[in-house]
């Protein structure tokens, strides 16, 4: 245990030793970096990374050995992409470091030397008596000392904790709660033991060793009093309706409970990221080998005495004896040679669109939600293409498919029902007007005195009943007013720019029922009400009072505590959220026993939260139900159609909630998760003693999800839709793990609303938080935020497909170009006896992947629409098609590889054999080495970028201007060498006057042509051929589309054909001079036809 000095002080001599223990400050750290060692450990981090470990290894090799190619054309594009990575990840932890600094420079108000003093947050230390006023955030986990109200108690939402906005109440300790001022605060001379910081928020500081010392002012009488969690408020919770407190810190910095249970983001990678990881390592495999073969066919081919070294190389016998090392150096040449088929410029090209797409779900005017003036917002870009690829979703209920606005709808009382119509009813009879303007007009000291006697008549049972219900709902709340609130940045009680009166408690059951009341009885709720609140299992409040020389205890609580505690009366459940009520009758002997058991448990220095509950069982039995109320918390809008919409798309959803089970089915049948006719499977446990909450979840996590995982993860996956009830905030990560890393691995997707959410939106692959009523938290440690839950349909329907379509193009487009890039660089070392001779200039095997070809792929995945979205939109089914990573399995990579080798084939050999002993200049010249690498270059940049204009099926005019601009810009940077000017370190002149040269032969020409369209047709007969005999969902909507279009068209096109004949006969007519007013009036009607056509 720890020992905590109150306000530094130290003990009075004689009564124990003083040592003064060291605790952290109150800083907060949540990035990753500092100023000394983000380079180091930056590099570190981005070199772990296969491909950029790779080209380091490359261009080192180039910088060592003589290479055929300079070191610039593996050096620039690396330095560009470990540049631009690392400014991305230092302005992400610039942003972190920003975030700490608010916090750790916020101030806060302590007492010291009987005044308040103002300073950092930061330089909070362990011991300092701190106040904190309303509507302010504690700045650690505090133990409260005292309050600005009488019976020393404050209220407090904890929000950005547990995602609950409601009011909780908390205590002073007892024989503190009377200092009120800053100098008899500072008089305090107490300690307090508690145990180590440990994360779980429930147990606080419940240990049998936690307790606090007092000292009494003459410094010789000592008194210990319990400390339990009632007593504790944590850092992130925010004083409310209390206008200050002092309290003491007995936890800081990283040692508070919000620090502990604080889960970092970790690093999300899609599943298109992974299949390029095993692209890359194939790509790595092929290039191995490669440079292995050609290292091999080297020394074959020199082991001819003919085909030795020149004499010109002038190389000793030495040198000729080192076989080995000659060998391996080869290798590593040969490796250079061919490094380019691994595309480093795809990651720099896959990050730009990524970051760059992100924004097109930020702008996105549908997802634009008026009533909170929200859009959607992307904290990170990385996982934009998961979004179409989910397959499970694990859903929140209460804020996330409701409205988190509770509505009262019924009450049962005795054996009758009333509505809400009859409940109003009801109260506006004189009978109930005069017995509760009586109840509520006398305070709570008169009432206990009084004898309530009805006019003149006798009670009846039902009136009896009714009495009761009324009394116990009147003195079992912590209903308050207030005429505004903010719950972490959200302002309510705001209604046209006016503050109106808000409601305030500790159950949103409760507000919901004076809500129905205030109409009439606003006056009468408002007179603060005096009661004992005990939480004996599901918020059970006990209250108390006399009559008649009777004590009444009354219960009101969930029907899962009162239903085993009463022995008579019954209550119907129809799937609401019900609050029970019972009473019993205590005489005064039984009374005085309770109120001794009670008392007793409180002060107990051991055992104090199990001597608790033994009384509260004791205390809460044998009650009689006097009936129960029903609120309804209303389902969002269109959150029905967006469930079934996912349900057509092949997603599985479950509902993740910690209501009871038949309040969560209610909803999951309005929102069409589960149909009438649907067979359901209940997996439900029964608590065979009584055990805390917090026990029973334990233990079912413990059996279920642990011991008997694979039999409930069949069960589920074989079901439509899975909901599971009473599921704490780390139950919720479990079930989303569970599934994550099953035999197939799916792709999961978790939503909510609150900060009891954030644990399974960061556990999932796509965590999406909703802008609701229980704070930010969930929004702000999501990949993704949106308004309202019917968003969730276009972000996975429509982007989601967009963007995983756009992305698995650009992926395979990479690497098709790569290869018939570098294919026939291997296969022109056959043709020059294994020298490593590069085919092509360095200039183009620089600019090849930065100017020549990234431009056009970039484009095409940032505004690819390969389908309309509001086809998209109205069928889901076409979400199936692009399911389980469908465009990046091997087969669909096999056939890209191939193309690519068949591609390079046909520009190598096709120029080789046209070529081949043959003149094309008029001067008789034969076209040289150079000339003919950038005929197979040029016939290779048309190819790959014709074959990108093929896949197009969204065209614009920004298509048209960057996918010819690029042709265009190769052939005028061909034609002008401009890098021979604006590359001078390339120091290279053999290419001048080349592509010149080239172009002015006609065969030159035509062996463009037709080497373009031999490696074209294969691909474009091949999807024809698909297309009409296995098309897909997908193509069969696009040729439908097409024709559909066609149809228009021609009917556009025959409407002003005959607008124009009309036309020009009303013309004629016209011009005859004939009656002018008859011919006048066709004109007009023709050329209005005419205008309507056009538009059409």
């Amino acid at each position: 245990s720890r020992t905590v000095y109150i306000g530094h002080k130290e003990p009075p001599p004689g009564t124990e030793a003083f040592i003064q223990q060291r605790f952290p400050d109150n800083r907060i750290v949540s990035s990753k970096y500092t100023f000394w060692n983000f380079i180091p450990k930056n590099m570190f981090e981005q070199f772990r990374r296969v491909a950029n470990f790779y080209f380091l290894i490359i261009f080192l090799v180039q910088l060592i050995i003589d290479t055929p190619t300079s070191p610039i054309t593996s050096g620039l594009p690396l330095f560009f992409v470990i540049t631009v990575t690392a400014i991305k990840q230092g302005y992400e932890d610039w942003l972190r470091h920003k975030a700490d600094n608010a916090v750790n420079q916020c101030p806060v108000h302590v007492v010291q030397h009987g005044k308040v003093v103002r300073k950092q947050s930061r330089k909070l230390k362990v011991g300092d008596v701190v106040l904190v006023k309303e509507d302010e955030t504690f700045p650690c986990d505090l133990i409260l000392l005292s309050s600005s109200r009488d019976d020393g108690t404050c209220y407090v939402t904890t929000a950005s904790l547990d995602g609950e906005s409601s009011h909780k109440t908390y205590y002073a300790v007892q024989d503190t709660k009377a200092y009120s001022t800053e100098k008899e605060v500072d008089s305090i001379h107490a300690t307090i033991e508690c145990e180590q910081p440990q994360p779980d928020l429930y147990k606080s500081v419940q240990h049998r060793h936690s307790h606090i010392h007092i000292c009494s002012l003459n410094k010789l009488l000592f008194v210990c009093r319990p400390l339990g969690s009632e007593n504790l408020l944590l850092r992130g919770a925010t004083l409310k309706n209390t206008e200050y407190i002092y309290a003491v810190a007995i936890y800081t910095g990283m040692e508070t409970k919000m620090a502990l249970n604080y889960q970092s983001k970790c690093q999300k990678r899609s599943a298109v990221e992974k299949s390029m990881n095993a692209y890359l390592v194939v790509y790595l495999c092929i290039l191995i080998s490669k440079a292995l073969i050609n290292t091999a066919l080297k020394y074959v081919w020199q082991a001819d005495p003919n085909r030795d070294e020149p004499w010109f190389n002038q190389r000793t016998e030495a040198e000729r004896q080192r076989h080995l090392i000659r060998a391996f150096t080869d290798f590593l040449a040969f490796m250079v040679l061919f490094n380019y088929i691994i595309p480093v410029s795809m990651y720099v090209t896959v990050e730009m669109q990524k970051f760059l797409g992100s924004y097109f779900i930020m702008w996105d005017d549908d997802m634009f939600d008026e009533e909170l003036g929200e859009r959607a917002m992307v904290n990170t870009s990385d996982l934009n293409e998961e979004l179409g690829q989910v397959e499970y979703v694990f859903t929140d209920k209460t804020g996330t498919l409701t409205e988190n606005n509770m509505e009262f709808i019924e009450c049962f009382v005795f054996i009758f029902l009333y509505i809400c119509i009859l409940l109003h009813a009801y109260f506006y009879s004189e009978h109930a007007f005069s017995f509760l303007s009586e109840l509520f007009s006398r305070s709570l000291n008169e009432f206990m005195c009084s004898v309530t006697v009805c006019k003149g008549n006798t009670w009846s049972s039902t009136q009896e009943h009714e009495e009761l219900f009324f009394r116990a709902l009147c003195l079992c709340h912590t209903v308050q007013v207030k005429e505004e609130e903010t719950v972490d940045g959200i302002k309510h009680g705001i209604h046209q720019g006016k503050s109106t009166s808000l409601y305030i408690s500790s159950s949103p059951d409760e507000v919901a029922l004076v809500e129905v009341l205030r109409v009439q009885f606003l006056s009468y709720t408002l007179s603060p009400l005096l009661f004992g609140h005990v939480c004996g299992c599901m918020c059970v409040c006990v209250c108390v009072c006399v009559r008649a020389g009777e004590f009444y205890l009354f219960c009101k609580g969930a029907d899962s505590s009162i239903f085993p505690r009463v022995i008579s009366g019954k209550v119907d459940q129809e799937g609401l959220r019900t609050l029970c009520v019972a009473y019993k009758r205590l005489s005064p002997e039984q009374y005085q026993e309770v109120c001794h058991l009670l008392s007793g448990a409180k002060l107990a220095l051991q055992d104090r939260d199990k001597r608790l509950a033994e009384a509260y069982d004791l205390i809460e039995k044998d009650l009689i139900l006097l009936g129960a109320t029903a609120v309804e918390d209303r389902l969002q809008e269109k959150a029905a159609d967006t469930i079934e919409s996912l349900h057509k798309a092949g997603m599985k959803v479950w509902v993740l909630t910690g209501d009871k089970m038949e309040t969560a089915a209610a909803t999951c049948y309005a929102s069409k998760l589960f149909r009438r006719n649907t067979q359901i499977l209940e997996l439900t446990t029964k608590r065979t003693e009584e055990q805390s909450l917090h026990d029973v979840l334990f233990d079912l996590s413990r059996t279920v999800l642990r011991q008997h995982g694979e039999i409930f993860l069949e069960i589920c996956r074989n079901c439509s839709a899975v909901l599971c009830c009473r599921m704490a905030p780390l139950q919720k990560a479990q079930i989303v793990k569970l599934i994550k890393t099953s035999k197939e691995h799916p792709i999961t997707l978790a939503i909510g609303d609150g900060a009891n959410d954030v644990s399974m939106i960061l556990e999932a692959h796509v965590g999406i938080g909703i802008m609701g009523k229980e704070g930010r938290q969930a929004a702000r440690n999501s990949d993704y935020a949106i308004p309202k839950f019917k968003h969730l349909k276009k972000m996975l329907l429509v982007h989601g497909h967009y963007y995983y379509i756009r992305i698995s193009e650009l992926v395979q487009y990479f690497f098709y170009k790569n290869v018939c890039f570098i294919f026939p660089q291997f296969l022109y070392q056959f043709f020059c006896g294994f020298s490593q001779q590069p085919l092509y200039d360095t200039a183009y095997l620089t600019l090849y992947n930065i100017s020549f070809t990234s431009l056009p792929i970039l484009l095409y995945s940032l505004i690819e629409q390969h389908i309309n979205m509001d086809i998209l939109k109205k069928d889901p089914s076409l979400y199936k098609d692009i399911a389980k990573n469908s465009l990046l399995r091997w087969p669909t990579f096999i056939y890209w590889t191939v193309l690519g080798v068949y591609d390079a084939i046909v520009m190598f050999f096709g120029a080789y054999f046209l070529f081949d002993n043959t003149t094309f200049t008029s001067n008789g010249q034969m076209f040289g080495n150079w000339t003919f690498g950038t005929l197979v270059f040029t016939v290779l940049v048309f190819t790959v970028t014709f074959k990108l204009a093929l896949d197009t099926h969204y065209w614009t005019w920004i298509n048209h201007f960057v996918i010819w601009g690029s042709l265009i810009f190769f052939v005028v940077f061909s034609l002008l060498g401009f890098w021979y000017y604006f590359m001078p370190f390339l120091n290279y002149q053999r290419m001048y006057y080349v592509f010149m040269q080239m172009l002015s032969s006609g065969p030159a020409w035509l062996s463009i042509i037709l080497l373009i369209t031999a490696s074209l047709v294969p691909d474009v007969v091949k999807k024809v051929i698909w297309r009409a005999l296995w098309p897909t969902t997908t193509e069969t909507i696009q040729v439908d589309t097409c024709a559909y279009r066609k149809n228009l068209a021609l009917v556009a096109l025959k409407l002003s054909l005959q607008a124009v004949e009309h036309s020009i006969f009303a013309v004629s007519l016209f011009s005859s001079r004939t009656t002018g007013t008859k011919h006048l009036s066709t004109f007009g009607s023709h050329w209005q036809c005419w205008k309507w056509s056009k538009t059409f």
